[in-house]
C-alpha cells in the first residue's frame, strides 16, 4: 500500500514528545500520536512499561483508553511515537520487528543524541520501516 510521504504535525505536539523525552532520560519514553484526518494534533504521554533506555512498550491499558476517549471524540490514534535517549532517529531491529501496525500507522523517534533533538518519522511498507516526512503546522 502506498501512503503520503509527509505527515503534518503541530509544533506543539513536536515540543510535547520531546519534552517527554527529555523527561525520562536515559530511559526511552513512549507515547500515542492522535488527530482527525491527516494532521497529528496530540500526543498523549505513556507509561514505558519496559522501563529501559533501550527498548519500549506502550501500556497497553493506557492505550485502550486513549483509542476509547479518541473514538468518543471522532478521533483516532494515528501513530506511536518513542525516544532514543543515545542513538541515533533510525529505527532499531527491536523497532522494526515490533511494528505490528497496519501500513498507515506512524512511527515517530525522537533522538537526543544531537541537539536539538532529532525526530524522524517512518511507515511499514513490505515488513520495513520507511522514512515519512513530518510538516510542522500550527
Amino acid at each position: 500500500m502506498r501512503f503520503a510521504r509527509v505527515v503534518k504535525i503541530t509544533i506543539d505536539v513536536l515540543a510535547k514528545i520531546t519534552n517527554h523525552a527529555r523527561r525520562e532520560a536515559p530511559l526511552e519514553c513512549c507515547g500515542l500520536l492522535a488527530g482527525k484526518g491527516d494532521v497529528i494534533d496530540e500526543h498523549v504521554a505513556t507509561h514505558n512499561i519496559r522501563n529501559s533506555d533501550v527498548a519500549f512498550q506502550v501500556d497497553p491499558v493506557e492505550h485502550i483508553a486513549a483509542a476509547k476517549r479518541l473514538r468518543e471524540q471522532g478521533r483516532r490514534v494515528l501513530g506511536a511515537y518513542h525516544s532514543h535517549p543515545r542513538t541515533a532517529a533510525v529505527p532499531s531491529a527491536t523497532d522494526v520487528a515490533e511494528a505490528h501496525y497496519g501500513d498507515n500507522f506512524l512511527y515517530v523517534i525522537v533522538s537526543l543524541d544531537s541537539e536539538p533533538p532529532d525526530i524522524r518519522s517512518y511507515r511499514l511498507d513490505n515488513g520495513r520501516l520507511e522514512s515519512v516526512d513530518l510538516e510542522p503546522v500550527r
